[in-house]
């Protein structure tokens, strides 16, 4: 009886099994380009990162899209993974696959995105991953609270999250 109790309050809270939702539909053409992160959960492969963490997208035929990911390290050197995306089908744009590692991929969801695309928020559907990424190297209170909010409305735990030190150019 207990058990069930506890499944109804987290079904009827929707933090149970429902995956967040992404924007509707991305422009890829938009999308490209130079990200600077602003904020992202603590993820094991960022473990030497300590400042002026950027992600660049660029096209790669009709349906690739490369990643360069790229951080300073403690000893002023960069670290730099290098990888490919593809668009999920019927997902507007919005779902991609990351791959950096084959055959493995991760899930790489818009969840949110600036209406000029200034600033965009993605992870993945389990909550795990969460990055608040601008394409400058900070980015307005106003923009960072409408992004802290839609993180919150899809469930996302945003205590964990760790601002990203970015020198300015």
């Amino acid at each position: 009886m207990r058990l069930s109790a506890l499944l109804l309050s987290l079904i009827i809270s929707g933090t149970a099994y429902a995956a967040p939702i992404t924007v509707s539909s991305l422009d890829l053409n938009r999308y490209l380009g130079r990200w600077y992160e602003i904020a992202s959960f603590p993820m094991y492969f960022q473990r030497m990162c300590i400042a002026d963490t950027t992600a660049e997208y660029t096209k790669q035929g009709d349906d690739k899209i490369g990643v360069l990911n790229r951080c300073r390290k403690q000893d002023g050197s960069f670290a730099e993974a290098k990888g490919h995306a593809s668009v999920v089908p019927d997902s507007g744009n919005a779902k991609l696959k990351v791959s950096f590692f084959w055959p493995f991929s991760a899930d790489y969801w818009v969840f949110g995105l600036g209406d000029e695309y200034q600033w965009a928020l993605v992870g993945n559907p389990d909550r795990k991953y969460l990055w608040l990424l601008s394409r400058s190297q900070s980015i307005s209170k106003q923009d960072l609270d409408a992004a802290l909010d839609i993180a919150k409305e899809q469930g996302f735990d945003i205590s964990q999250l760790n601002y990203t030190l970015q020198h300015e150019n």
